[in-house]
């Protein structure tokens, strides 16, 4: 009995010992953060700065000892800016990857396609990039929201762009040109509302594809209606065929547009044709304040951008700054499980020092937007690079913008 009672006991013990590890190995498991964007095509410009940002804060997080004591772990997808590849990953990253929450969505149509997958399965999606109003809307027909952003969304953008051109520059007639993607036809139907308020009616309203390379027709019939000026809602590539193709024309007035009017492939694809082009920026490329300065100087030794330039500032910065939001609603929930990551950032005791901002409070139950109307400043293309259109903003660069929820300028959002 004795032998028999030994023998067990140094079971027992060799058992325990096994789960004590197991349970230490589980307790050390990385936290996986899904990271969904274009990182090849037109949209890498912003896919990849996006991306960027985020390695660059889930480094610095690691680093300092990670969130619960593990580290984060980057599931990093190509979506190729195509909604049925940003579905395929969803389902992946949720399914086979596990994942704890997913940052990323460029394209505003891959976030509507692919969102209602993390929504099914409570899973927090913090959407850096895309802007289109109803991407935090989708589900407000249901109990609970699974979906916040840290991006300015169109409604936000929209009121900007008309107040750049009717209000502070005086122009009376103006042409919309949009991609027909729902990135662009959302933004142009908030474009045209915004116009509605101050009682102006586009002149011309023109579509235009992706990888479209002549826009001279839709160019023409803006320049026949007398148009002052043309604002836009398109990504880099397909808006910089609109500056060389007024270039081309010799007619050119100018392009106020949303903020992808300062992705690089805009920029260096427009040469001359693309100065003085204005948008809405939520982050500009210059040391501001000491977070912004660390964050360009850590962004530009770690991936060195061409001539020291960050492809897409905006995309970058936001994307940083999504991964410490998740990390502090983690590690205020003491959790990471979906239901409590939600519960946290909707009530974030603890302010979180960002790049575009301090972010103090920035979600509700009812509010799933960090970004108010007072935040972003215009920003002009200047020299190969975006600098702020207006010295008035230069000047205050240094005080953080903090969020406004009674600030105006956003459009009331159109229910689903």
């Amino acid at each position: 009995m004795t032998i028999r009672f030994a023998k067990l006991a140094s079971q027992l013990v060799v058992a325990a010992a096994v789960a004590a590890f197991a349970g230490v190995a589980s307790a050390e498991e990385p936290i996986k953060i899904g990271v969904s964007g274009p990182f090849t095509g037109g949209s890498s410009s912003m896919g990849v700065s996006m991306r960027d940002g985020v390695r660059l804060a889930a480094e610095e997080i690691n680093k300092a000892g990670g969130v619960l004591g593990r580290q984060l772990l980057l599931v990093e997808r190509d979506d190729e800016a195509k909604n049925e590849r940003g579905v395929q990953i969803a389902q992946e990253l949720i399914n086979k990857e596990k994942v704890t929450a997913t940052v990323g969505f460029i394209n505003t149509g891959v976030a509507l396609a692919s969102q209602r997958f993390y929504q099914e399965a409570k899973i927090p999606v913090m959407n850096n990039v895309a802007t289109g109003s109803l991407v935090t809307h989708q589900f407000d027909d249901q109990p609970e929201n699974y979906i916040f952003r840290n991006a300015a969304h169109d409604s936000i953008q929209a009121p900007m762009i008309v107040e750049e051109a009717i209000t502070r520059r005086g122009y009376k007639k103006v042409a919309i040109l949009a991609d027909s993607t729902n990135y662009g036809q959302l933004g142009r139907e908030d474009l045209e509302r915004a116009l509605g308020l101050k009682g102006i009616t586009a002149v011309a309203v023109e579509k235009f594809n992706i990888k479209d390379v002549d826009m001279t027709p839709q160019l023409l019939k803006a320049k026949a209606a007398g148009a002052e000026a043309v604002l836009t809602y398109g990504i880099g590539p397909e808006l910089a065929q609109i500056a060389n193709g007024m270039t081309k024309l010799g007619w050119k007035v100018p392009m106020i547009g949303s903020w992808t009017l300062s992705m690089a492939n805009f920029i260096d694809n427009a040469g001359p044709g693309g100065e003085g082009a204005r948008m809405p920026q939520t982050f500009i490329q210059q040391p501001t304040t000491p977070k912004r300065q660390a964050f360009i100087i850590n962004y530009l030794r770690t991936f060195n951008p061409k001539n020291a330039r960050i492809d897409s500032p905006v995309s970058a910065a936001q994307g940083y700054d999504s991964v410490y939001l998740l990390a502090a609603a983690m590690k205020q929930a003491k959790a990471v499980d979906g239901p409590a990551i939600k519960a946290a950032l909707e009530d974030l005791k603890t302010p979180v020092d960002g790049v575009v901002t301090t972010y103090n409070k920035p979600f509700t139950a009812k509010d799933h937007e960090a970004i108010t109307a007072n935040i972003p400043v215009f920003g002009e293309v200047k020299g190969e690079k975006v600098v702020y259109a207006y010295e008035a903003d230069q000047k205050k660069a240094s005080e953080i913008r903090v969020k406004d929820a009674n600030a105006k300028g956003a459009l009331e959002v159109k229910k689903k």
